[in-house]
């Protein structure tokens, strides 16, 4: 039995896990290199914390757009390969390269000119702007080997096979690990760079995860031949394709970050104690988030690869069955969120008033932990079916909504802080059972890609 047919046809539980802990594994290897990141930054004072928080803003909202190639190249890949049409998967493939390729271009020169706009717009102090700018044009000057890798790890994802991306994802964050604090601190022959030494490190790191990985796509290891033919030119219409089911997706992530901006400003309000704090709160967070991230992969390839095989009802059995794993393994997070929330965040600082800070919002994070985990699960399903209209119909209004109830609870009812921190779980909450209302109607299952 290949791994194609143990999707379409072996035991749901079984596959599910085979399918989400390695990319769980990977994912906990990166939460790892951020945690370290931040750790490393940290020993610079909370004025270098609150540069790399703010800049992540940033970068998340360029790196949003990966969605438009990543999950409508998942759609189609898994659909023909669930069909054993492997000559057009690996045709989809070659197209999402280059995709890839043209839209980092193009993000990585409007990144790395409009990184200081968007931080003067989230009221980045003079400090932090200082070193937040470079950090960020590193980063961006490097948009297109993290696209490549993303559209190269989504083409693996979708074929069935989430062990290869994560070992090389290993890789590259062991590499990091070993570079940041020799570029960091200027450590032995390396330059000191500060708080641009961590994304040096990353960019460094992931361009040689990209190599390795494009390496084994052209000779084969995808399960099916990806090779270019002789006088074989882009096709800017299947691109367009591949971008229109991603584009719903995209557009939600982007409208999700771009709705953190107006909370850092928000946070930024109560000092950079408190951003520093968020930054505590978005990491750990990240635990249960890269967990869920393991689980939509596999609900999302398991989808499409039985929708393409025929199988919708199955397809929906995958899919619930993807979000019971998640939802057991966050509501254990959610235990440690809320009973030790002093102990983790000390981890990260010694500073008594981000402590505290950090501490409520810990104990506020750990109310949502699973409903974030069915939001998670379940948009990846319907990524795989390539119904992506759903998921940016339900996120959207949900992170729009977040701005004002944040200023209501904040300043309105003079909650402080912790209203940004309600906001949050409020708004999971909400999203994720529209979400899974919307899912059990089952209208996925007759979407054509």
């Amino acid at each position: 039995m290949n791994r194609t047919d143990h999707i379409t046809s072996g035991p749901i539980a079984r596959t599910v896990i085979s399918l989400a802990v390695p990319v769980t594994a990977g994912m906990f290897m990166e939460f790892a290199l951020n945690g370290i990141n931040y750790f490393w930054v940290g020993r610079l004072g909370p004025t270098a914390q609150d540069a790399v928080t703010t800049s992540m803003v940033v970068i998340w909202t360029i790196f949003s757009l990966i969605s438009i190639i990543s999950v409508g190249l998942t759609a189609l890949v898994s659909r023909h390969v669930g069909a054993r049409d492997f000559e057009r998967a690996a045709y989809f493939v070659k197209q999402g390269l280059v995709l890839a390729v043209g839209l980092g271009a193009v993000l990585s020169v409007a990144g790395f000119f409009l990184a200081p706009v968007g931080l003067r717009f989230m009221d980045s102090g003079p400090d932090t702007k200082h070193l937040a700018i470079p950090y960020l044009q590193v980063f961006f000057a490097s948009a297109v080997v993290f696209f490549l890798a993303d559209t190269a790890y989504a083409a693996f994802r979708a074929s069935g096979d989430t062990r290869t991306p994560t070992w090389i994802g290993i890789l590259v964050v062991v590499l990091n690990m070993a570079l940041d604090p020799l570029l960091i601190f200027g450590l032995g022959p390396m330059p000191e760079l500060g708080v641009a030494g961590a994304s040096v490190a990353t960019g460094c790191s992931v361009l040689i995860g990209t190599v390795i990985v494009l390496r084994k796509i052209f000779k084969g290891s995808l399960g099916y031949r990806v090779k270019w033919s002789s006088g074989e030119r882009p096709q800017i219409r299947e691109m367009l394709r591949i971008a229109r089911i991603g584009l719903p997706i995209a557009v939600q992530q982007f409208t999700f970050v771009v709705v953190y901006w107006f909370l850092i400003k928000i946070v930024h309000q109560f000092g950079e104690t408190a951003a520093a704090a968020m930054g505590i709160g978005n990491r750990m967070e990240s635990l249960s988030y890269f967990t869920c991230f393991g689980f939509s992969i596999a609900a999302s390839t398991m989808v499409g690869q039985n929708l393409g095989a025929g199988q919708p009802d199955r397809a929906g059995q995958c899919a619930w069955g993807a979000v019971r794993m998640a939802l057991a393994l966050t509501f254990i997070i959610s235990v440690f969120f809320v009973t030790i929330p002093s102990s983790i965040a000390s981890i990260f600082t010694d500073n008594a008033a981000v402590l505290a800070i950090a501490t409520d919002y810990l104990i506020i994070l750990g109310l949502s932990q699973v409903t974030m985990a069915t939001e998670i699960v379940l948009e990846g399903a319907f990524g795989g079916a390539g119904d992506t209209l759903p998921p940016m119909l339900v996120m959207i209004p949900g992170a729009v909504a977040r701005i004002p109830l944040a200023y209501l609870l904040c300043f309105t009812l003079d909650w402080g802080i912790n209203g940004v921190w309600w906001t949050l779980t409020i708004t999971t909450t909400l999203k994720a059972i529209t979400l899974a209302v919307w899912f059990k109607r089952g209208h996925w299952k007759a979407r054509q890609v």
